[in-house]
This record gives structure tokens, C-alpha cells and sequence, in this order.
């Protein structure tokens, strides 16, 4: 009879053989390998993080799956790096049944909560409350039948995109992409560059919280096969006016944080960008690019396939659970009521661009 057990540690006692299981069951259980999902992401959160834990799944005192999360007070739950962390869930092995409730009371949550929870996770899909696109592209054909896709289905884009690579040549000097770029100090301009956006648009300012600054640093000199930091860069002569950082797998890119120079973006550098990453990603044997859920009009005219994520939450009876349902769900209709309709969608959109512009009037101390 199989005895099945339930240890919780922290993510930096996780043992080499915990590590080297986990990264073999990402591989042969997940069609993508996604980095989010990786035992050095969470390690990387558990450095930046005080309630980053990990719940192990032991069968006759061997480990059989690892559950990752972020407890907080009065045991509400969330997924480890929720709010920058792109895919979610439980790492088990094959065959191994755990009961949710279990594995939330033996972790001393009340409440579990996720919003990227990739497909495929079976023990907690009948808690979502809501389903997501995530558009990827498909580069298992190279980046020649990528392009062939491309051009039969976003040809305007790549015809634009192409001449305003060439204007930009000519007017700012020779383009030079760097795929994967080690330089700290283009990784802090493309972080600056980033806050800005987000100050612009009226949305939360990530790089305004030091765990995700200190996060993304520290990802950034993380090279492992299961998760490396990857910086990519546009220059024009000696000058950056593109940058992207992601995460890479052996076999995936999780797009995460791209952004530009403003004073190029009349030739459209962040889509140059873009071209020049898929291309060499691919001839980097990458076979996917995740660009993450979100809408966005590059994103439609990129991709070549969805993903799907969902959001919602296990809940225990508790404090912790009623809390969280007191504030979350009813923003979460509100957000769904507001999806649904474009032009409550377009008002919320045109809110959020004055938000924007009253934050760039206003002097920052």
C-alpha cells in the first residue's frame, strides 16, 4: 500500500535530488517546458520572497511532485510569483493522485489563488473561475516556415515592419541585434524604459518594488537548461533602442518585458525587435515563444497558435478564505463584465491613458 506524505520547505532546501526530479518530470509531462514552472524560478522567488514555499509530495518516503507557493497572513495562498509569473501550478509525477484540500491544509493555506494556471493541470482546473488566451509562436518549422505563415497571414505587418527596419538604418546608423546580451547596465535602461510605459499607460509600475528588481537582476545571470535569463538587444549604432527580457527554457521563450526608446518610435524598433529575437531564437533550436497573455495588436499579428491559462482559487473553509473572496470576486466580475463589452473595454483603456499622462505631469520626488 503506497503511504503518501506532505513535507513543506523552504525553496533554497530544496535537495539535488528534489531539483534533478523536478526538472525531469517538467520535462517529459509538459509538452512545453515552460521556465516559469521551473525549480530555479522558484528558488529565485524564494530569494526575494520571505513566504515562498515549497509543499513535496512524498510516496513510500520518496518525492513524487512539487507544489510551489507564496503563503501570506492568515494562510492566503497565491502562486509562487504571481504578478510576474506567467504559468503556474503543480509539478507530479505521473499517476500520483493528491487531493487538493489535502495539499492545501498540510501547506496552512486557506485560500490557493492563481491566474495563469497553464492547461493540463487537472487538479486544479475545476477551481478556475475564468480562461485566457496566451499567444505563442510555433517555430518547430524554423524561422523560414515561420516567415511563410507570416507573410500569408500578417503580410502588411511584416512589410511595414520590414521598411521601417530599413528608415531606421538610415536615419540612427547600422542595426546590430545582440540575442543574448550580458550587459547590466542595458538591462537597467531597458527597466527604466519599462517603469516609464508603465507610468504612461496608468498601470502599476512593477520596477517600483524592489523584489521584482532585485528578481529580474538575479534572473539575469541565472543559465541553467530549465531557466536563463535572456536579455536581447536592438542598437542602432552604439545605441539601444529596443531591449527585451525573458526567460528561456531548453526548448521555450516566455516573453516578459519589452519596451523601446521613445525617441525611435516612429520606425516601430520594438517590432524590428521582435523579428530579429524570432529569427535567432529559432536558429537557437527554441521551438516556442510564449508571448504571454494580454492583449496586444503585435501579439495577433505574430502569433500562430494560443495557449490557454485560466485564473481562480481553491479554498478552504477559513478566515483567509472568506477574506480573499470578499477581495477578489467582486472585482473579478467587474473585470469580466468589462471584457466583455468593447466599449466599456475602450473607456477603461482611455481612463487608464489619463491616468498616464497626469503621472508624467506630475514631479517624482
Amino acid at each position: 500500500m503506497t503511504v503518501q506524505h506532505i513535507d513543506v520547505i523552504r525553496p533554497a532546501e530544496l535537495s539535488p535530488t528534489d531539483l534533478e526530479l523536478w526538472g525531469e518530470l517538467r520535462a517529459s509531462t509538459a509538452p512545453e517546458a515552460n521556465p516559469f514552472m521551473s525549480p530555479e524560478f522558484c528558488q529565485a522567488i524564494g530569494r526575494v520572497r520571505q513566504g515562498a514555499r515549497v509543499a513535496v509530495v512524498r510516496q513510500d518516503g520518496e518525492p513524487a511532485g512539487f507544489f510551489p507557493f507564496e503563503r501570506g497572513r492568515w494562510g492566503r495562498g497565491r502562486a509562487i510569483g504571481l504578478g510576474v509569473s506567467d504559468s503556474q501550478g503543480a509539478v507530479l509525477r505521473p499517476g500520483v493522485v493528491v487531493d487538493p484540500y489535502e495539499l492545501l491544509r498540510a501547506s496552512s493555506l486557506s485560500v490557493w489563488e492563481f491566474n495563469h494556471l497553464e492547461s493540463g493541470q487537472d487538479l486544479f482546473l475545476p477551481f478556475a473561475t475564468g480562461r485566457f488566451a496566451s499567444p505563442v509562436i510555433d517555430l518547430t518549422g524554423g524561422y523560414a516556415g515561420y516567415e511563410t505563415l507570416l507573410r500569408a497571414g500578417s503580410r502588411t505587418f511584416l512589410k511595414a515592419t520590414r521598411a521601417q527596419e530599413r528608415r531606421l538604418a538610415r536615419q540612427a546608423g547600422p542595426l546590430r541585434f545582440v540575442f543574448d546580451e550580458r550587459s547590466p547596465a542595458v538591462l537597467g535602461t531597458l527597466m527604466a524604459w519599462k517603469s516609464a510605459q508603465y507610468r504612461r499607460t496608468g498601470r502599476r509600475d512593477r520596477f517600483a518594488q524592489d523584489w521584482i528588481n532585485n528578481l529580474v537582476r538575479m534572473l539575469a545571470t541565472t543559465q541553467t537548461p530549465s531557466c536563463s535569463g535572456l536579455l536581447s538587444v536592438l542598437y542602432a549604432g552604439e545605441r539601444p533602442v529596443a531591449a527585451h527580457f525573458g526567460l528561456r527554457s531548453r526548448t521555450v521563450l516566455s516573453c516578459w518585458f519589452p519596451a523601446y526608446d521613445r525617441d525611435f518610435a516612429t520606425f516601430s524598433p520594438g517590432r524590428v525587435l521582435y523579428l530579429r529575437m524570432i529569427e535567432a531564437a529559432a536558429a537557437a533550436g527554441i521551438g516556442m515563444l510564449d508571448l504571454g497573455r494580454g492583449d496586444a495588436a503585435y501579439k495577433d499579428s505574430l502569433k500562430t497558435r494560443e495557449l490557454t491559462v485560466h485564473e481562480g482559487a481553491v479554498l478552504r473553509a477559513g478566515a483567509g478564505a472568506a477574506l480573499h473572496w470578499l477581495s477578489h470576486e467582486p472585482p473579478r466580475a467587474f473585470r469580466g463584465f468589462v471584457r466583455e463589452r468593447p466599449q466599456l473595454k475602450a473607456a477603461a483603456l482611455r481612463t487608464l491613458a489619463t491616468v498616464g499622462r497626469m503621472r508624467d505631469r506630475t514631479p517624482r520626488p
